[in-house]
């Protein structure tokens, strides 16, 4: 049988619909597998006794500072330290012209003993009703003024001799040989500054005490004990000073202008590192927080708001967003204030592969220095 033009034609049509269905089927892309999910760095949060301790500025005072007056006029003839050097309290440091002032002593001494032998000899006249009673007396009270005459002489003779008051470290002379000095004048002839032992003045904002007292009154912190009054010092240059102070005592009363109080500390100065105005940092102790959350600063960031939040992994390996409020720096570590507990798993590494309510894999944070062990996939959080 011949078959017609047009069966042929549909015949053809027909294989090649069916080659090319064929190959669009081998042409077609395989479904890829979905991606694993990312790899995040976790610490593991474990609370842990903590010695808190608050870092004031303050300024160096000398123990004690004596302004070396003359307490007698007349012309400076000696001086007898080395500025700058240590000096011993007792120790001359001036020498006035005396001459004048022995003179004086010497009258003041003849005087004296005028008035010595007559009241001596109306005493046994007195007693021989020679002289008066009256008379006696009169000669008895003459003789007790030419003492104190000559009492005073010698007082202005000792006080030629200009002395340290106070052992310290004395400072430049500000008269020199040949100058004329006098009793009460306001300027100093020299300052002489102890500086062993050596005050540390320090300021604290008084709402730093009543949040301290409200802390230890509730119990969140715990008296230090007998170390509450010690004191660390940190120097201008950042070095660690060697020894440690004493608390002494705080302001009765808060400055208005700047709102704060003025802790007093004392240090022991042997070296003389410490001089008076140096600026440092003291670090008092303030209390033992028991149960403290201390997060790696890695994992501590800040949303939009500026607002401080924590991703950590929860108990279904997805990520969550927490917002934490932090109260200080410890070394590298946030101390938490709200927002962690313990046993929470805080991500510190892979935080910009992330958001929440991801899925992830967990391994120990290799950025921050924390035991292997302390991380454990599937830990609750």
């Amino acid at each position: 049988m011949i078959s017609s033009p047009s069966t042929g034609i549909a015949a053809l049509l027909f294989v090649s619909a069916a080659l090319l269905t064929a190959c669009k089927e081998q042409e077609a892309p395989v479904a890829a597998a979905p991606p694993p999910p990312p790899l995040v760095g976790v610490v593991t949060l474990k609370t842990e006794s903590l010695a808190l301790t608050t870092d004031l500025p303050g300024r160096t005072r000398p123990f004690r500072v004596a302004e070396v007056r003359p307490q007698v006029d007349g012309i400076v003839q000696k001086r007898l330290f080395t500025e700058g050097s240590e000096v011993k309290a007792g120790q001359q440091l001036y020498q006035i012209d005396a001459s004048v002032y022995q003179a004086t002593l010497k009258n003041a001494q003849a005087g004296l003993a005028s008035s010595r032998s007559l009241a001596n000899r109306y005493e046994s006249l007195v007693r021989d009703q020679a002289v008066s009673r009256q008379s006696y007396e009169e000669a008895r009270a003459a003789m007790l003024q030419a003492e104190a005459v000559v009492e005073q002489a010698q007082i202005n003779v000792r006080y030629t001799r200009v002395m340290a008051p106070i052992s310290g470290r004395i400072g430049r002379t500000l008269v020199t040989e040949g100058a004329l000095v006098s009793n009460g004048q306001t300027q100093p002839m020299t300052t002489i500054h102890q500086l062993d032992p050596i005050y540390v003045d320090v300021t604290q904002p008084a709402r730093e005490l009543l949040r301290l007292r409200r802390d230890l009154e509730e119990g969140r912190l715990q008296k230090i004990g007998e170390n509450a009054a010690k004191v660390a010092l940190t120097m201008e240059d950042g070095s660690a000073y060697p020894l440690e102070g004493q608390l002494e005592f705080s302001e009765v009363s808060v400055d208005e202008s700047t709102g704060s109080v003025t802790l007093r500390a004392i240090f022991p100065n042997p070296k003389r590192l410490l001089l008076p105005g140096m600026f440092v940092h003291a670090q008092l102790a303030e209390g033992m927080k028991s149960a403290a959350i201390l997060a790696p600063q890695q994992g501590i960031t800040r949303d939009a708001k500026g607002q401080a939040i924590a991703m950590v992994v929860n108990t279904e390996d997805k990520v969550e967003v927490r917002q934490v409020k932090t109260s200080r720096a410890v070394g590298n570590r946030w101390l938490i204030s709200e927002g962690l507990k313990e046993g929470d798993r805080l991500i510190t590494e892979g935080l910009q592969f992330i958001k929440p309510g991801v899925q992830v894999r967990v391994n120990p944070a290799s950025n921050v220095d924390v035991p292997s062990e302390a991380v454990k996939p599937g830990q609750p959080g």
